[in-house]
């Protein structure tokens, strides 16, 4: 079964004028960013005079390669401690009683 293509990004603004949001994309693709990142539309670093340092390809590749390693964790180990954990609710003592609840369902201080 061939797949369905999909349509092309195309809006229309409040004024009837058709905007295809795809072709506009890649006619400035090569258009640099505006700020101070160093890069055009498409993701390349740009050096003096907006040449194109690395491909945006690179970048990616190089992104990839440093941050996608699991760290080197030790993993910690169970102590003795831990497997002999008391229950903390023997040890528990209630509050003394301060609030006390009123007919209306109100907590109240005792004595007001």
């Amino acid at each position: 079964m061939p797949m369905k293509q999909t349509g092309r990004k195309v809006y229309k603004s409040m004024q009837g004028k058709t905007i295809d949001m795809d072709l506009l994309r890649q006619r400035n693709e090569l258009t640099p960013a505006v700020g101070n990142a160093r890069v055009n539309a498409r993701g390349d670093e740009l050096g003096p005079g907006g040449q194109i340092i690395r491909k945006r390809e690179d970048v990616l590749k190089d992104y990839y390669e440093d941050s996608n390693k699991m760290p080197d964790v030790n993993p910690v180990k169970k102590s003795q401690s831990a497997s002999t954990e008391k229950d903390l609710t023997d040890d528990w003592e209630e509050p003394d009683e301060q609030w006390v609840e009123n007919e209306d369902g109100d907590f109240v201080k005792k004595g007001e």
